[in-house]
Protein backbone atom coordinates (compact mmCIF):
# COMPACT_ATOMS: atom_id res chain seq x y z
CA UNK A 1 0.00 0.00 0.00
CA UNK A 2 1.06 3.43 -0.83
CA UNK A 3 1.50 5.84 2.27
CA UNK A 4 -1.76 7.91 1.70
CA UNK A 5 -3.56 4.05 1.34
CA UNK A 6 -2.16 3.13 5.04
CA UNK A 7 -3.33 6.26 6.41
CA UNK A 8 -7.06 5.72 4.67
CA UNK A 9 -7.23 2.20 6.40
CA UNK A 10 -5.74 3.05 9.59
CA UNK A 11 -8.50 5.95 9.75
CA UNK A 12 -11.39 3.61 8.73
CA UNK A 13 -10.01 0.75 11.27
CA UNK A 14 -9.34 2.75 14.36
CA UNK A 15 -11.12 1.72 17.13
CA UNK A 16 -11.69 4.51 19.97
CA UNK A 17 -12.47 4.59 23.30
CA UNK A 18 -12.64 8.35 24.13
CA UNK A 19 -13.19 8.75 27.53
CA UNK A 20 -10.05 6.53 28.12
CA UNK A 21 -7.97 8.16 25.54
CA UNK A 22 -7.34 4.63 24.19
CA UNK A 23 -7.04 3.46 20.69
CA UNK A 24 -6.88 0.01 19.00
CA UNK A 25 -5.30 0.04 15.10
CA UNK A 26 -5.12 -2.33 13.34
CA UNK A 27 -4.24 -1.17 9.88
CA UNK A 28 -1.29 -3.46 9.40
CA UNK A 29 -3.41 -6.40 10.00
CA UNK A 30 -4.03 -8.08 6.46
CA UNK A 31 -7.12 -9.28 6.45
CA UNK A 32 -9.84 -8.60 3.49
CA UNK A 33 -12.30 -6.22 2.60
CA UNK A 34 -15.28 -8.53 3.49
CA UNK A 35 -13.50 -10.25 6.85
CA UNK A 36 -15.58 -8.24 8.94
CA UNK A 37 -18.55 -8.78 7.35
CA UNK A 38 -17.91 -12.66 7.33
CA UNK A 39 -17.05 -13.46 10.91
CA UNK A 40 -20.16 -11.15 11.44
CA UNK A 41 -22.54 -14.00 12.16
CA UNK A 42 -19.63 -15.60 14.63
CA UNK A 43 -19.11 -12.51 16.85
CA UNK A 44 -22.93 -12.02 17.48
CA UNK A 45 -23.17 -15.66 18.82
CA UNK A 46 -19.81 -14.26 20.77
CA UNK A 47 -21.71 -11.58 21.77
CA UNK A 48 -24.62 -13.73 23.10
CA UNK A 49 -22.49 -16.09 24.89
CA UNK A 50 -20.76 -13.03 26.73
CA UNK A 51 -24.15 -11.39 27.55
CA UNK A 52 -25.42 -14.78 29.05
CA UNK A 53 -21.84 -15.24 30.89
CA UNK A 54 -22.93 -11.35 32.73
CA UNK A 55 -26.00 -12.37 33.43
CA UNK A 56 -25.13 -15.07 35.13
CA UNK A 57 -25.18 -18.46 33.00
CA UNK A 58 -23.26 -21.65 33.93
CA UNK A 59 -19.52 -20.81 31.89
CA UNK A 60 -17.01 -23.78 33.29
CA UNK A 61 -19.78 -26.84 33.91
CA UNK A 62 -16.79 -28.69 34.84
CA UNK A 63 -17.16 -27.16 37.85
CA UNK A 64 -20.47 -25.95 37.87
CA UNK A 65 -19.44 -22.61 38.36
CA UNK A 66 -20.36 -19.12 36.72
CA UNK A 67 -17.76 -16.87 35.72
CA UNK A 68 -18.41 -13.02 37.03
CA UNK A 69 -14.81 -11.21 37.18
CA UNK A 70 -17.03 -8.74 35.16
CA UNK A 71 -19.05 -7.94 38.07
CA UNK A 72 -15.70 -6.93 40.09
CA UNK A 73 -15.81 -3.61 38.73
CA UNK A 74 -19.79 -3.65 38.39
CA UNK A 75 -21.46 -5.29 41.05
CA UNK A 76 -24.72 -4.06 40.30
CA UNK A 77 -24.44 -6.46 37.21
CA UNK A 78 -24.45 -9.46 39.34
CA UNK A 79 -27.62 -11.91 39.15
CA UNK A 80 -28.23 -12.00 43.07
CA UNK A 81 -28.46 -8.69 45.46
CA UNK A 82 -25.93 -10.97 47.99
CA UNK A 83 -23.18 -11.08 45.91
CA UNK A 84 -23.42 -7.29 44.94
CA UNK A 85 -23.39 -7.21 48.86
CA UNK A 86 -20.14 -9.29 48.79
CA UNK A 87 -17.66 -7.19 45.95
CA UNK A 88 -19.08 -3.80 47.20
CA UNK A 89 -18.33 -5.05 50.60
CA UNK A 90 -15.07 -6.57 50.09
CA UNK A 91 -13.85 -3.25 48.89
CA UNK A 92 -15.00 -1.09 51.44
CA UNK A 93 -12.97 -3.45 53.73
CA UNK A 94 -9.78 -3.50 51.44
CA UNK A 95 -9.80 0.36 52.11
CA UNK A 96 -10.52 0.04 55.43
CA UNK A 97 -7.66 -2.79 56.33
CA UNK A 98 -5.04 -0.79 54.37
CA UNK A 99 -6.14 2.53 56.27
CA UNK A 100 -5.63 1.07 59.53
CA UNK A 101 -2.20 -0.50 58.35
CA UNK A 102 -0.84 2.48 57.47
CA UNK A 103 -2.23 4.63 60.03
CA UNK A 104 -0.51 2.37 62.28
CA UNK A 105 -3.27 1.35 64.37
CA UNK A 106 -2.51 -2.45 62.79
CA UNK A 107 1.06 -2.85 64.00
CA UNK A 108 3.37 -5.00 63.61
CA UNK A 109 4.85 -7.17 66.59
CA UNK A 110 8.01 -5.60 67.26
CA UNK A 111 7.49 -2.83 65.20
CA UNK A 112 6.01 0.89 65.18
CA UNK A 113 4.10 0.18 61.98
CA UNK A 114 4.11 -2.50 58.59
CA UNK A 115 6.65 -0.84 55.81
CA UNK A 116 7.05 -3.88 53.89
CA UNK A 117 4.51 -6.34 52.12
CA UNK A 118 5.30 -9.68 51.16
CA UNK A 119 2.66 -11.77 48.62
CA UNK A 120 2.69 -15.43 48.21
CA UNK A 121 0.63 -16.92 45.74
CA UNK A 122 1.54 -18.66 42.01
CA UNK A 123 -0.15 -18.11 38.78
CA UNK A 124 -2.98 -15.23 39.05
CA UNK A 125 -2.56 -15.01 42.40
CA UNK A 126 0.68 -13.14 41.60
CA UNK A 127 1.28 -12.49 38.08
CA UNK A 128 -2.00 -9.91 38.26
CA UNK A 129 -0.91 -8.16 41.59
CA UNK A 130 2.83 -8.30 40.26
CA UNK A 131 1.91 -6.37 36.62
CA UNK A 132 -0.29 -4.07 38.69
CA UNK A 133 2.88 -3.24 41.41
CA UNK A 134 5.18 -2.40 38.84
CA UNK A 135 3.14 -1.10 36.54
CA UNK A 136 2.17 1.84 39.33
CA UNK A 137 4.89 1.81 41.50
CA UNK A 138 6.01 5.50 42.74
CA UNK A 139 8.33 6.99 45.17
CA UNK A 140 5.49 7.20 47.35
CA UNK A 141 4.35 4.08 48.14
CA UNK A 142 2.90 3.76 51.10
CA UNK A 143 4.45 0.08 51.49
CA UNK A 144 7.28 -1.70 49.52
CA UNK A 145 6.34 -5.33 47.66
CA UNK A 146 8.11 -8.38 47.79
CA UNK A 147 6.97 -11.69 46.25
CA UNK A 148 7.28 -15.66 47.23
CA UNK A 149 5.89 -16.76 43.49
CA UNK A 150 7.54 -19.84 43.02
CA UNK A 151 8.70 -22.94 45.47
CA UNK A 152 12.24 -22.16 44.27
CA UNK A 153 13.40 -22.25 48.00
CA UNK A 154 16.81 -19.99 46.76
CA UNK A 155 13.94 -17.51 45.46
CA UNK A 156 12.94 -17.54 48.26
CA UNK A 157 15.73 -17.17 50.35
CA UNK A 158 16.81 -13.93 48.13
CA UNK A 159 13.57 -12.18 48.84
CA UNK A 160 14.21 -13.01 52.77
CA UNK A 161 17.65 -12.06 52.32
CA UNK A 162 16.49 -8.68 50.54
CA UNK A 163 13.92 -8.27 53.41
CA UNK A 164 16.96 -8.57 56.17
CA UNK A 165 15.81 -7.15 59.57
CA UNK A 166 12.61 -5.32 57.74
CA UNK A 167 10.69 -8.67 57.99
CA UNK A 168 9.44 -7.33 61.66
CA UNK A 169 8.04 -4.51 59.24
CA UNK A 170 6.63 -6.62 57.03
CA UNK A 171 2.88 -8.07 56.14
CA UNK A 172 2.67 -10.93 54.37
CA UNK A 173 -0.50 -11.83 52.10
CA UNK A 174 -1.37 -15.35 51.75
CA UNK A 175 -3.33 -16.13 48.24
CA UNK A 176 -4.78 -19.05 47.77
CA UNK A 177 -8.15 -19.89 46.38
CA UNK A 178 -8.43 -23.98 47.54
CA UNK A 179 -5.66 -23.55 50.23
CA UNK A 180 -4.44 -26.71 48.53
CA UNK A 181 -1.96 -25.18 46.37
CA UNK A 182 1.30 -26.64 47.21
CA UNK A 183 3.47 -23.97 45.77
CA UNK A 184 1.65 -21.58 47.93
CA UNK A 185 1.67 -23.72 51.01
CA UNK A 186 5.21 -24.15 50.35
CA UNK A 187 5.61 -20.32 50.47
CA UNK A 188 3.78 -19.67 53.62
CA UNK A 189 5.78 -22.19 55.19
CA UNK A 190 9.04 -20.88 54.19
CA UNK A 191 8.00 -17.27 55.42
CA UNK A 192 6.39 -18.74 58.77
CA UNK A 193 10.62 -20.57 59.02
CA UNK A 194 11.65 -16.61 58.18
CA UNK A 195 9.65 -14.81 60.67
CA UNK A 196 10.54 -17.23 63.17
CA UNK A 197 14.32 -17.11 63.10
CA UNK A 198 13.91 -13.78 63.74
CA UNK A 199 12.05 -14.58 67.18
CA UNK A 200 8.49 -13.20 65.39
CA UNK A 201 5.22 -14.83 65.40
CA UNK A 202 3.88 -15.34 61.88
CA UNK A 203 0.39 -14.73 63.01
CA UNK A 204 0.77 -11.49 64.03
CA UNK A 205 2.13 -10.31 60.46
CA UNK A 206 0.01 -12.69 58.09
CA UNK A 207 -3.12 -11.80 56.22
CA UNK A 208 -4.94 -14.56 53.75
CA UNK A 209 -6.79 -14.18 50.52
CA UNK A 210 -9.00 -17.76 49.93
CA UNK A 211 -12.43 -19.34 49.85
CA UNK A 212 -14.24 -20.08 52.70
CA UNK A 213 -13.80 -22.92 54.55
CA UNK A 214 -10.43 -24.04 52.60
CA UNK A 215 -7.91 -25.51 53.92
CA UNK A 216 -5.62 -21.98 54.35
CA UNK A 217 -9.05 -20.55 55.68
CA UNK A 218 -8.75 -23.08 58.25
CA UNK A 219 -5.69 -22.48 58.91
CA UNK A 220 -5.43 -18.76 59.29
CA UNK A 221 -8.37 -18.96 61.75
CA UNK A 222 -7.05 -21.52 63.73
CA UNK A 223 -3.56 -19.71 64.26
CA UNK A 224 -5.12 -16.60 64.83
CA UNK A 225 -3.92 -14.79 61.89
CA UNK A 226 -5.17 -11.22 61.32
CA UNK A 227 -7.50 -10.97 58.77
CA UNK A 228 -9.13 -13.25 56.37
CA UNK A 229 -10.54 -11.76 52.51
CA UNK A 230 -12.80 -13.77 50.28
CA UNK A 231 -11.92 -15.37 46.96
CA UNK A 232 -14.69 -16.30 45.19
CA UNK A 233 -15.29 -19.45 43.36
CA UNK A 234 -16.84 -17.82 40.45
CA UNK A 235 -13.48 -15.74 39.96
CA UNK A 236 -11.06 -17.78 37.98
CA UNK A 237 -6.89 -16.97 39.18
CA UNK A 238 -6.21 -15.35 35.83
CA UNK A 239 -8.99 -12.81 35.93
CA UNK A 240 -8.49 -11.85 40.19
CA UNK A 241 -6.78 -9.11 39.94
CA UNK A 242 -9.93 -6.99 40.21
CA UNK A 243 -10.80 -8.92 43.19
CA UNK A 244 -9.10 -8.88 46.97
CA UNK A 245 -6.28 -10.85 44.97
CA UNK A 246 -5.30 -7.74 43.57
CA UNK A 247 -7.31 -5.23 44.82
CA UNK A 248 -5.48 -5.81 48.75
CA UNK A 249 -1.75 -5.64 48.25
CA UNK A 250 -2.15 -2.84 45.53
CA UNK A 251 -3.86 -0.79 48.02
CA UNK A 252 -1.52 -1.78 51.00
CA UNK A 253 1.14 -0.37 48.44
CA UNK A 254 -0.90 2.68 48.56
CA UNK A 255 -2.10 2.77 44.84
CA UNK A 256 -5.07 3.92 43.22
CA UNK A 257 -7.79 0.75 43.21
CA UNK A 258 -11.08 2.61 42.50
CA UNK A 259 -8.82 4.54 39.54
CA UNK A 260 -8.03 0.78 38.62
CA UNK A 261 -11.76 -0.59 38.84
CA UNK A 262 -13.32 2.82 37.85
CA UNK A 263 -10.98 2.14 34.10
CA UNK A 264 -12.02 -1.72 33.88
CA UNK A 265 -15.47 -0.16 33.94
CA UNK A 266 -15.42 1.89 30.97
CA UNK A 267 -13.50 -0.73 29.17
CA UNK A 268 -16.37 -2.76 29.97
CA UNK A 269 -18.83 -0.54 28.94
CA UNK A 270 -17.05 0.11 25.32
CA UNK A 271 -16.79 -3.76 24.86
CA UNK A 272 -20.15 -4.56 25.57
CA UNK A 273 -20.78 -2.46 22.04
CA UNK A 274 -21.82 -5.05 18.92
CA UNK A 275 -20.78 -2.88 16.60
CA UNK A 276 -16.85 -4.60 15.93
CA UNK A 277 -15.42 -1.18 15.01
CA UNK A 278 -16.27 0.46 18.41
CA UNK A 279 -15.83 -2.19 20.64
CA UNK A 280 -11.70 -2.59 20.52
CA UNK A 281 -12.09 -6.10 22.44
CA UNK A 282 -14.25 -7.61 19.63
CA UNK A 283 -11.39 -6.23 16.86
CA UNK A 284 -8.90 -7.63 19.17
CA UNK A 285 -10.50 -10.86 18.76
CA UNK A 286 -11.08 -10.57 15.82
CA UNK A 287 -7.35 -9.87 14.28
CA UNK A 288 -6.56 -12.51 16.40
CA UNK A 289 -8.29 -14.95 14.35
CA UNK A 290 -7.61 -13.48 11.35
CA UNK A 291 -3.82 -13.49 12.64
CA UNK A 292 -3.65 -17.36 13.00
CA UNK A 293 -6.47 -18.79 10.44
CA UNK A 294 -8.50 -19.67 13.56
CA UNK A 295 -6.65 -22.04 14.50
CA UNK A 296 -3.24 -20.05 16.69
CA UNK A 297 -0.83 -21.08 14.13
CA UNK A 298 0.84 -17.33 14.89
CA UNK A 299 2.27 -16.29 17.89
CA UNK A 300 1.39 -13.32 19.70
CA UNK A 301 4.53 -10.94 20.32
CA UNK A 302 3.37 -8.23 22.78
CA UNK A 303 5.80 -5.02 23.02
CA UNK A 304 4.88 -2.64 24.92
CA UNK A 305 6.94 0.75 24.32
CA UNK A 306 7.46 1.93 28.00
CA UNK A 307 9.37 0.40 30.94
CA UNK A 308 6.18 -0.17 33.02
CA UNK A 309 4.45 -2.26 31.31
CA UNK A 310 7.52 -4.55 30.78
CA UNK A 311 5.47 -8.01 32.81
CA UNK A 312 2.41 -6.94 30.29
CA UNK A 313 3.93 -9.94 28.49
CA UNK A 314 3.77 -12.34 31.11
CA UNK A 315 0.62 -11.62 32.54
CA UNK A 316 -1.36 -11.65 29.38
CA UNK A 317 1.10 -15.44 28.73
CA UNK A 318 -1.49 -16.88 31.56
CA UNK A 319 -4.48 -14.72 30.89
CA UNK A 320 -4.20 -15.79 26.93
CA UNK A 321 -2.54 -19.54 26.84
CA UNK A 322 -4.22 -21.32 29.86
CA UNK A 323 -7.46 -19.70 28.87
CA UNK A 324 -6.68 -20.73 25.42
CA UNK A 325 -4.92 -23.27 25.39
CA UNK A 326 -7.18 -26.52 24.73
CA UNK A 327 -7.33 -29.86 23.65
CA UNK A 328 -10.93 -30.07 22.89
CA UNK A 329 -13.85 -27.68 21.57
CA UNK A 330 -17.15 -27.65 23.48
CA UNK A 331 -17.95 -30.52 21.48
CA UNK A 332 -15.41 -32.76 22.55
CA UNK A 333 -13.62 -32.64 19.21
CA UNK A 334 -10.15 -32.66 19.70
CA UNK A 335 -9.09 -29.28 18.04
CA UNK A 336 -5.55 -28.48 20.12
CA UNK A 337 -6.52 -24.81 19.85
CA UNK A 338 -3.86 -21.92 21.59
CA UNK A 339 -2.25 -18.73 20.94
CA UNK A 340 1.36 -18.68 22.36
CA UNK A 341 2.40 -15.47 24.36
CA UNK A 342 6.17 -13.99 24.49
CA UNK A 343 7.51 -10.63 24.37
CA UNK A 344 9.59 -7.62 26.03
CA UNK A 345 10.03 -4.07 25.92
CA UNK A 346 10.66 -1.44 23.48
CA UNK A 347 13.07 -0.68 22.52
CA UNK A 348 14.93 -3.31 24.43
CA UNK A 349 13.53 -5.73 22.57
CA UNK A 350 15.30 -4.18 19.40
CA UNK A 351 18.47 -5.22 20.69
CA UNK A 352 17.47 -9.02 21.17
CA UNK A 353 14.47 -10.58 18.81
CA UNK A 354 13.49 -7.87 16.46
CA UNK A 355 15.81 -9.32 14.04
CA UNK A 356 14.20 -12.55 13.62
CA UNK A 357 10.99 -10.54 13.56
CA UNK A 358 11.81 -8.83 10.34
CA UNK A 359 13.94 -11.80 8.44
CA UNK A 360 13.08 -14.56 10.50
CA UNK A 361 10.18 -17.04 10.35
CA UNK A 362 7.16 -15.31 10.03
CA UNK A 363 4.75 -17.12 12.55
CA UNK A 364 3.99 -14.60 14.83
CA UNK A 365 2.17 -10.96 14.93
CA UNK A 366 3.26 -7.78 16.50
CA UNK A 367 0.74 -6.40 19.40
CA UNK A 368 2.62 -2.58 20.13
CA UNK A 369 2.18 -0.97 23.23
CA UNK A 370 2.42 2.65 22.49
CA UNK A 371 2.45 4.96 25.91
CA UNK A 372 1.97 9.54 25.09
CA UNK A 373 2.58 10.64 28.21
CA UNK A 374 6.82 10.13 28.22
CA UNK A 375 7.03 11.05 32.22
CA UNK A 376 5.76 13.35 34.95
CA UNK A 377 6.81 17.05 34.23
CA UNK A 378 9.16 18.52 31.11
CA UNK A 379 12.01 16.03 29.74
CA UNK A 380 15.56 17.46 28.91
CA UNK A 381 16.71 17.66 25.23
CA UNK A 382 19.37 15.02 24.49
CA UNK A 383 19.80 16.47 21.30
CA UNK A 384 17.98 19.59 20.02
CA UNK A 385 14.66 19.51 19.80
CA UNK A 386 14.60 15.95 20.64
CA UNK A 387 13.88 14.29 23.69
CA UNK A 388 14.23 10.45 24.80
CA UNK A 389 10.92 9.95 25.19
CA UNK A 390 10.92 11.22 20.98
CA UNK A 391 13.45 8.20 20.19
CA UNK A 392 11.42 5.99 22.17
CA UNK A 393 8.32 6.88 19.64
CA UNK A 394 11.11 6.88 16.72
CA UNK A 395 12.12 3.42 17.61
CA UNK A 396 8.25 2.10 18.06
CA UNK A 397 7.32 3.60 14.26
CA UNK A 398 10.81 2.26 12.90
CA UNK A 399 10.19 -1.18 14.42
CA UNK A 400 6.55 -1.11 13.32
CA UNK A 401 7.53 0.13 9.75
CA UNK A 402 10.21 -2.45 9.56
CA UNK A 403 8.10 -5.12 10.09
CA UNK A 404 5.54 -4.32 8.09
CA UNK A 405 7.62 -4.15 5.03
CA UNK A 406 8.40 -7.46 5.58
CA UNK A 407 5.01 -8.42 5.63
CA UNK A 408 5.03 -8.80 9.70
CA UNK A 409 1.27 -8.21 10.71
CA UNK A 410 1.34 -5.88 13.89
CA UNK A 411 -1.73 -4.24 16.02
CA UNK A 412 -1.03 -0.91 17.95
CA UNK A 413 -3.03 0.03 21.52
CA UNK A 414 -2.44 3.42 22.51
CA UNK A 415 -2.84 4.83 25.56
CA UNK A 416 -2.48 8.09 27.18
CA UNK A 417 -0.46 6.93 30.22
CA UNK A 418 0.27 4.13 32.55
CA UNK A 419 -2.51 5.15 35.25
CA UNK A 420 -4.01 3.27 37.93
CA UNK A 421 -6.77 3.79 35.11
CA UNK A 422 -4.97 3.12 32.08
CA UNK A 423 -4.04 -0.36 33.65
CA UNK A 424 -7.49 -1.23 35.00
CA UNK A 425 -8.32 -0.78 31.20
CA UNK A 426 -5.86 -2.82 29.62
CA UNK A 427 -6.85 -6.12 31.91
CA UNK A 428 -10.36 -5.15 30.91
CA UNK A 429 -9.92 -5.48 27.54
CA UNK A 430 -7.94 -8.21 27.02
CA UNK A 431 -10.00 -10.40 29.76
CA UNK A 432 -13.46 -9.69 27.17
CA UNK A 433 -10.98 -10.19 24.14
CA UNK A 434 -9.82 -13.53 25.40
CA UNK A 435 -13.79 -14.55 26.13
CA UNK A 436 -14.99 -13.38 22.67
CA UNK A 437 -12.00 -14.98 21.40
CA UNK A 438 -12.96 -18.70 22.45
CA UNK A 439 -16.18 -18.14 21.38
CA UNK A 440 -15.50 -17.67 17.65
CA UNK A 441 -13.50 -20.63 17.66
CA UNK A 442 -15.87 -22.67 20.12
CA UNK A 443 -13.63 -23.20 22.76
CA UNK A 444 -14.14 -22.78 26.71
CA UNK A 445 -12.03 -20.59 27.96
CA UNK A 446 -12.67 -20.89 31.60
CA UNK A 447 -11.80 -24.20 32.64
CA UNK A 448 -7.74 -25.37 32.67
CA UNK A 449 -7.39 -29.32 32.33
CA UNK A 450 -4.26 -29.01 31.68
CA UNK A 451 -3.27 -27.26 34.45
CA UNK A 452 -4.59 -30.15 36.86
CA UNK A 453 -2.83 -32.98 34.58
CA UNK A 454 0.54 -31.28 35.61
CA UNK A 455 -0.27 -30.90 39.17
CA UNK A 456 -1.40 -34.86 39.28
CA UNK A 457 1.99 -35.46 37.55
CA UNK A 458 3.95 -33.69 40.35
CA UNK A 459 1.94 -35.62 43.26
CA UNK A 460 3.13 -38.54 41.11
CA UNK A 461 6.54 -37.40 41.32
CA UNK A 462 5.97 -36.72 44.88
CA UNK A 463 5.37 -40.52 46.27
CA UNK A 464 7.65 -41.90 44.40
CA UNK A 465 10.22 -39.79 46.12
CA UNK A 466 8.62 -41.09 49.38
CA UNK A 467 8.98 -44.94 48.35
CA UNK A 468 12.12 -44.15 47.32
CA UNK A 469 13.37 -42.68 50.25
CA UNK A 470 12.00 -45.36 52.59
CA UNK A 471 13.65 -48.43 50.20
CA UNK A 472 17.07 -46.99 50.33
CA UNK A 473 16.36 -46.58 54.23
CA UNK A 474 15.70 -50.10 54.40
CA UNK A 475 18.69 -50.97 52.21
CA UNK A 476 20.61 -48.83 54.78
CA UNK A 477 24.24 -48.14 53.21
CA UNK A 478 23.61 -50.89 50.13
CA UNK A 479 24.38 -48.77 46.96
CA UNK A 480 21.64 -49.52 44.56
CA UNK A 481 21.49 -48.22 40.66
CA UNK A 482 17.97 -45.82 39.19
CA UNK A 483 17.31 -49.58 37.22
CA UNK A 484 17.38 -51.46 40.83
CA UNK A 485 15.36 -48.73 42.48
CA UNK A 486 12.96 -48.10 40.18
CA UNK A 487 12.17 -52.35 40.08
CA UNK A 488 12.29 -52.35 44.28
CA UNK A 489 9.79 -49.92 44.16
CA UNK A 490 7.74 -51.22 41.54
CA UNK A 491 8.07 -48.73 38.93
CA UNK A 492 10.41 -50.32 36.40
CA UNK A 493 9.34 -48.14 33.79
CA UNK A 494 9.68 -45.21 35.41
CA UNK A 495 14.25 -45.53 35.70
CA UNK A 496 14.45 -42.13 34.23
CA UNK A 497 12.14 -40.49 37.08
CA UNK A 498 13.82 -42.52 39.72
CA UNK A 499 17.11 -41.22 38.65
CA UNK A 500 16.36 -37.54 38.36
CA UNK A 501 14.45 -37.82 42.26
CA UNK A 502 17.44 -39.54 43.41
CA UNK A 503 19.77 -37.05 41.72
CA UNK A 504 18.23 -34.09 43.36
CA UNK A 505 18.35 -35.77 46.65
CA UNK A 506 21.98 -36.33 46.48
CA UNK A 507 22.73 -32.76 45.44
CA UNK A 508 20.93 -30.99 48.92
CA UNK A 509 22.26 -31.05 52.01
CA UNK A 510 20.40 -32.87 54.83
CA UNK A 511 18.31 -35.33 52.50
CA UNK A 512 20.79 -38.28 53.59
CA UNK A 513 21.19 -39.68 50.26
CA UNK A 514 24.98 -40.34 48.79
CA UNK A 515 25.77 -40.83 45.04
CA UNK A 516 29.10 -43.15 44.10
CA UNK A 517 30.14 -44.88 41.08
CA UNK A 518 30.74 -43.20 37.33
CA UNK A 519 29.08 -39.97 36.15
CA UNK A 520 26.73 -41.68 33.43
CA UNK A 521 23.02 -42.31 34.96
CA UNK A 522 23.72 -46.15 34.36
CA UNK A 523 26.95 -45.86 35.99
CA UNK A 524 25.67 -43.94 39.46
CA UNK A 525 24.73 -45.37 42.39
CA UNK A 526 22.73 -44.22 45.48
CA UNK A 527 22.68 -44.90 49.02
CA UNK A 528 21.78 -43.69 52.01
CA UNK A 529 24.15 -43.09 55.46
Amino acid sequence: MTERELWERYQRYLSVVPSLGFSLDVSRMGFAADFLERMRPRLEEAFSQMEALEKGAIANPDENRRVGHYWLRAPELAPEPALSKDITDTVAAVHAFARDVHEGKLKPQKAARFTHLLLVGIGGSALGPQLVADALTSRDDTMQVSFFDNTDPDGMDRVLGQLGSKLAETLTVVISKSGGTKETRNGMLEAERGYQAQGLDFSKHAVAVTGAGSELDQHAKKQGWLRMFPMWDWVGGRTSVMSAVGLLPARLQGLDIDGMLAGAREMDVATRQRDALKNPAALLALMWFHAGDGRGVKDMVILPYKDRLLLMSRYLQQLVMESLGKEKDLDGKVVNQGIAVYGNKGSTDQHAYVQQLREGVPNFFATFIEVLKDRDGESMEVEAGTTSGDYLLGFFLGTRRALYEKGRESITLTVPDVSARTVGALIALYERAVGLYASLVHINAYHQPGVEAGKKAATRVLDIQKKLTARLKEAKAEARSAEQLAADIGQPDEVETVFKVLQHLAANPGRGVQRSGGASPAEARFHVK
